[in-house]
């Protein structure tokens, strides 16, 4: 259990690496784009700014779901943990009941959060590659 909660928690810690380097590149270059537009931005400008708007939007939402999914699965494997114990009468300890407790708030935090942080992830690595690239025009 631990070397899964580990490595889940450095694929996390990875994945905010990565965003930490991607959404500062991408902010300079809308923001340089925006300044070097000035008052009459061009169609392709007004695209990249629409689109600034509503990736923000689907990720968000995207994002949201994704937790909540994976909330409502990590409640539902909890509540179904403790059937068979109470279904027969068996006595749980409550040093066992606690520990298993625990750790299973703490996967699922770990788990909803990674959920959460992947399609922002994704949509800021890659407006990075492709703002990042230069074009042939």
């Amino acid at each position: 259990m631990a070397t899964r909660r580990r490595r889940n928690a450095s694929a996390l810690a990875t994945q905010a690496m990565e965003l930490g380097f991607a959404a500062p590149q991408v902010v300079a270059h809308r923001l340089m784009r925006m300044a070097a537009a000035g008052p009459r931005p061009s169609s392709d400008d007004w695209n990249e700014l629409w689109l600034m708007g509503a990736e923000k939007i689907v990720a968000y939402g995207e994002s949201c779901n994704a937790m909540l999914l994976e909330l409502l699965r990590a409640n539902w494997a909890f509540a179904l943990s403790f059937g068979p114990a109470w279904w027969f009468g068996l006595p749980l300890s409550a040093r066992t009941s606690r520990a298993r407790t625990r750790r299973h708030f703490e996967r699922t935090a770990l788990a909803a959060l990674a959920k959460g942080v992947a399609p922002i992830h994704r949509r800021a690595v890659a407006n990075a590659r492709r703002l990042s690239s230069p074009r042939l025009k």
